[in-house]
């Protein structure tokens, strides 16, 4: 069993204390990056390493313990398709917090805290890379072909009817102010 932390809780009661590390968890997740307390970041690492870990394994029963802490589904699918995926060759360490100051109001000590950015190097990312290489230059290959091709210019009938009825709409107009005026005149 972990060692239960000492002081006051976040919140005042277990419940809230809950709650309000789950609503930070979710923001992370879905933000990238957030900006709170330092000592609510301090609390929040460790279960966001957690969920992190648990998106790793990206087993059923994972993704059931994190859907206990995180309610929102459309931020647990981001953290199991995109944010497990992206730290898989990474052993730990997905946060990073750091400080910003004092906040102005009560001159709480504020930090932020995010993802670290996954490894450049990792193997997984020079697999992607080097698939997106070939298709890049697949598609640059391909496009000379495609501007060779002469787009049929629009006939001169066609521009003339588009100016007429611009001509009767803009008439239209100036006859209902013309009217409206006429109204006001008479009152």
């Amino acid at each position: 069993m972990p060692t239960p932390t000492k002081g006051a809780r976040l919140g005042g009661s277990p419940a809230h204390e809950k709650l309000i590390l789950s609503n930070l968890a979710t923001s992370l997740f879905e933000h990238g990056a957030i900006t709170t307390t330092a000592a609510k970041a301090k609390r929040l690492q460790p279960l966001a390493e957690q969920m992190i870990t648990k998106a790793k394994r990206g087993d059923l029963n994972s993704r059931r313990q994190v859907m206990k802490r995180i309610k929102d589904k459309s931020v647990v699918h981001v953290l199991f398709t995109e944010i497990g995926e992206r730290y898989a060759d990474r052993p730990g360490g997905y946060t990073r917090i750091t400080k910003l100051g004092p906040r102005k109001g009560d001159n709480a000590p504020m930090v932020k805290i995010e993802l670290v950015e996954a490894l450049a190097d990792s193997p997984k990312a020079k697999k992607t890379a080097a698939k997106k290489a070939p298709a890049k230059k697949a598609a640059a290959a391909e496009e000379p072909k495609t501007e060779d091709k002469v787009e049929d210019e629009p006939k001169v009938e066609d521009v003339a009817t588009e100016d007429v009825a611009t001509e009767d709409v803009q008439d239209e107009k100036v006859q209902d102010v013309v009217a409206e005026d006429a109204k006001t005149e008479d009152k």
